[in-house]
């Protein structure tokens, strides 16, 4: 077989009109108001022609051929225009670009490669009409046919299967999008998300409501609307609006979701901020008012817009960046907005529409039982109940306080789905889940060799312990300035970590030199293009930010005004100039100098970091690194790490959301800056709602943050947030690396020494021992830890065998019709049913005092009882571990 990696790209180009706009573009209301039959659409093909089309696509299980569906329509159109010459440059061109392209399925890749080098031998012996009903997808039967047939997936919809389960291969411009509607009903379920997400950001695990709830009220709130509002038009300024322009239709839908995914998608980063720096029993910082808190929270969170619109040519136009974790949103879109012909996919004639809200009343009915009727089915740590004051046993099973060895840890989807089991990619998954169970057995070596006294310690906390094991004080050792003490330090000494933090860190040390490097090397030619695509813009603004891209979704998107990159860069100096206002009106003990820093730090990682998240699903933040950094720059300061910390990650972090509604808008097909002003909007409203929600908790939430809280707010983020400035703020790296923890330092090496035999080993060995070989999801997947175990991940990989393995390849029609809308449906259903069983029954303690809601918390995995190998008092020397007082680093 010809190796493809030799022909230069560029140099293979198409004559084809693909390339243009008017060839993606149809009047979608004339398609759907006369629907075609299959005998009235390529004419000059077969029946038999057209059969091996629709099994292409997944359309052969129609139950009618009088009425196809638009995009069978558009595409056999499309394929029977398509030359033979046209057909072998794009293959080729796809075989250049796609030669490494993990996410592309080989059978698919391989029958490109034999459609390009096609000789008669390698076409079946089976009469066409025979061999069509028995056709893998795989097979060549009519080369002429099917080489137009895989062009014409490439050239007008997309190389992946699940991105082409999820949009469509065309586009109206027409449609009408940013609606008066949009916005109404965006705001007010805003307002809603925000509300809610905010108020369970601390609990563990938390309640988020997700796009994907948001779309089902959208939907109704978005028809109800239509019927309320007046049809007329109105004049503002020069403007003309149309209150109501017909039907809400599904480009209104994905732009109203897209106005609430902000705070659709979570809580803001420097929530965890603002809970360390108010609440006593952290730093009780009470001049943290709320001018500071909304300074604080606009200039990170506007900050990212900045990045985004620099990522655009690195993670939104490239084809192969598919993100995968916004497919389900899409699907959802999809099943409640665009009506679809009958069909009968392996005996399943259920519509996407029924099956997802069939999905969504189950989801939300059962989800009472492990939530609430019988809780140990979501704590599923069914061997510690044998013996729960056993610590060993709790120690390496638990759920709760151990490492979560358990081949049925839970019931529970909210667990299930912890890591996106029904989106992320298998090989992504499987990569992540090796690296987590390759380092329970580190975390085990630590604990039981009493490595740097882990043994006198709970074996997977996040939280830091004193030399006593008790939980760690910050206030123990800083000053009225929150500024280490050394006196207070000397007396009191330096934190300590647990095993399973150790290993943590340890990982994400390694992880920073080996992402840069090894994805900047890997894929060096689609940086390098985009880096000069992004220079050359810089030098000519005029320039069109779609320049070098030529995929069928990017040249729809041609069709709408861009963003200029001026404007996002407007947006990070106006967060720049906030910040500097913030650190300079505010005792933050943070030196502007600090926030510039954060800003080039993002420069250099965003592009490795978001370039792996955008193709495998998995993401880390800059934050371990920060903090390293600026306690050697800012030795003491652990409100000075905070602040930086905030910005370093939440850049990382904003940047990434902004950029997926970005690429969920390109396969939508939304105009740009439609998207750019819901999303300015949604920020804007977001951050003043949290802020009241987040202060709200604060005051009136009884023993919140506490270990045990009835109702879970535990806090585990903020902890984590509080822990890590003071180990690397208040001590710094210094103490840490020179006296208590030096192997850490080491980790950057090994991270960076790892890069080469993986780069031998991805370029040397045969390709089908490479290709799903991805060494920065297995080193990602040892981060997996404190206060999360195995139990959170094994259940998903065996969801992820079935539907992302088995399915896919065995039922890809099914598996593209309804593998997302079940992900979607499960988790709106969990969604909405945690927020009703919470409000009702668990706010208001109404508790069920019985076998099923005791057992999972019963001994070690209920905080009773021994807490640690070691007890420090009766073995340590002199009661205490570590090193000697008078001696401390």
């Amino acid at each position: 077989m010809k190796d493809y990696s030799e022909i230069p790209i560029g140099t293979v180009t198409s004559s084809g009109t693909h390339l243009e706009l008017a060839d993606h573009e149809v009047d979608l209301n004339a398609m759907v108001s006369n629907p075609t039959s299959i005998g009235d659409v390529g004419t000059t093909l077969t029946h038999g022609q057209k059969k091996i089309i629709l099994r292409r696509m997944h359309f052969d299980s129609l139950v009618s051929l009088d009425e196809l569906p638009p995009q069978v329509t558009f595409m056999i159109g499309k394929i029977e225009s398509l030359s033979i010459e046209d057909s072998i440059n794009i293959l080729k061109e796809a075989l250049v670009e796609h030669q490494d392209d993990v996410n592309i399925p080989t059978d698919d890749f391989q029958l490109l490669e034999r459609l390009v080098v096609f000789t008669s031998g390698d076409s079946s012996t089976k009469s066409l009409e025979e061999s069509v009903y028995d056709l893998d997808d795989h097979t060549i039967i009519d080369w002429g046919l099917q080489i137009r047939l895989e062009a014409a997936l490439i050239a007008y919809h997309s190389p992946y299967p699940e991105v082409r389960a999820v949009t469509d291969p065309y586009d109206d411009p027409n449609t009408p999008c940013e609606t008066i509607r949009v916005y109404i009903a965006g705001i007010i379920w805003t307002a809603i998300s925000a509300v809610i997400n905010q108020f369970f950001s601390q609990r563990f695990p938390s309640i988020v409501l997700s796009s994907s709830v948001v779309q089902i009220f959208l939907y109704p709130s978005g028809l109800l609307l239509e019927w309320l509002l007046p049809k007329t038009k109105v004049q503002v300024w020069k403007f003309t609006i149309d209150l109501n322009p017909g039907p809400w239709n599904y480009k209104e839908q994905m732009l109203a979701t897209m106005l609430c995914s902000i705070s659709g998608g979570g809580t803001s980063y420097v929530s965890s901020n603002i809970h360390v720096q108010r609440m006593k029993m952290f730093y009780n910082n009470q001049w943290a008012n709320f001018g500071y808190q909304t300074l604080l929270i606009l200039s990170t969170n506007f900050m990212g817009f900045g990045f985004a619109g620099i990522m655009r040519k690195f993670a939104v136009y490239p084809v192969d960046a598919i993100w995968p974790t916004l497919l389900p949103t899409i699907a959802l879109n999809k099943a409640l907005m665009q009506p679809e012909k009958k069909e009968n996919i392996n005996g399943w004639v259920i519509s996407r529409y029924m099956f997802f809200f069939f999905v969504f009343i189950i989801s939300f009915i059962s989800y009472w039982v492990p939530n609430y009727l019988f809780t140990a089915l979501s704590t599923f740590n069914w061997m510690t109940w044998i013996k729960p004051d056993n610590f060993n046993l709790a120690a390496i099973t638990g759920s709760v306080s151990g490492l979560g060895l358990n081949p049925v840890p839970t019931f529970d989807w909210v667990n299930l789905n912890s890591n996106s089991a029904l989106a992320v990619p298998f090989y992504s998954q499987v990569s992540t889940y090796i690296g987590t169970f390759l380092s329970f057995f580190v975390i085990i070596g630590v604990y039981w060799s009493n490595y740097k006294w882990t043994a006198y310690l709970p074996i997977n906390s996040n939280s830091l312990f004193t030399n006593t094991g008790d939980y760690y004080s910050v206030q123990a050792i800083i000053d009225e300035n929150s500024l280490i003490s050394q006196a207070k330090y000397d007396k009191y000494g330096p934190p300590f970590y647990t095993a399973g933090n150790l290993v943590q860190y340890g990982a994400f040390f390694a992880i920073y030199p080996f992402a840069i490097f090894y994805e900047s090397i890997l894929n060096y030619r689609q940086i390098w293009r985009a880096l000069k695509a992004m220079a050359k813009g810089f030098r000519n603004l005029r320039s069109s930010t779609y320049e070098g891209f030529q995929d069928p979704h990017t040249t729809m998107m041609k069709a709408y005004k861009e963003v200029p990159d001026w404007i996002f860069l407007s947006v990070l100096v106006i967060s720049l100039v906030l910040a500097i206002v913030c650190v300079k009106i505010y005792p933050a003990e943070t030196p502007v100098w600090g926030i510039f820093f954060a800003i080039g730090i993002n420069f250099i990682f965003l592009i490795p970091m978001v370039a792996v998240y955008s193709r495998t699903g998995f993401s880390f933040g800059l934050n371990v690194l920060v903090e390293l950094i600026v306690g050697y720059a800012i030795p003491g300061n652990g409100l000075a790490l905070n602040f930086i910390k905030a910005l370093g990650y939440n850049i990382d972090g904003q940047a990434e959301t902004y950029i997926t509604d970005q690429k969920m808008a390109h396969y939508v097909k939304l105009p740009p800056r439609s998207m750019f002003r819901v999303q300015i909007l949604s920020v804007f409203i977001a951050s003043f709602i949290q802020l009241g929600i987040m202060n709200f908790t604060i005051d009136n939430i009884k023993d919140y943050c506490e270990p045990y809280n009835k109702e879970k707010f535990t806090c585990a983020d903020a902890k984590t947030f509080y822990n890590a400035s003071i180990q690397w703020g208040v001590i710094g790296p210094k103490k840490v690396f020179g006296g208590i923890y030096p192997i850490l330092q080491w980790c950057f090496l090994i991270g960076f020494l790892l890069i080469f035999p993986c780069l031998c080993f991805k370029k040397y060995a045969p390709k089908k021992y490479t290709k799903y070989f991805e060494p920065t999801l297995i080193i990602g997947g040892m981060l997996n830890w404190a206060p999360y175990n195995l139990s959170y991940f094994t259940g998903g990989l065996y969801l992820s065998i079935a539907f992302m393995y088995y399915i896919k390849k065995k039922y890809e029609a099914w598996w593209q019709k309804y593998n997302y809308l079940l992900s979607a449906g499960l988790t709106a259903g969990v969604a909405l049913s945690s927020i009703i069983i919470f409000f009702s029954v668990q706010y208001h303690e109404k508790d069920l005092n019985w076998w099923g809601n005791s057992v999972s918390n019963k001994g070690i995995e209920g905080g009773y009882g021994r807490t640690s190998r070691l007890n420090a008092t009766e073995t340590a020397p002199d009661g205490y571990f570590g090193p000697r007082i008078g001696h401390f680093p």
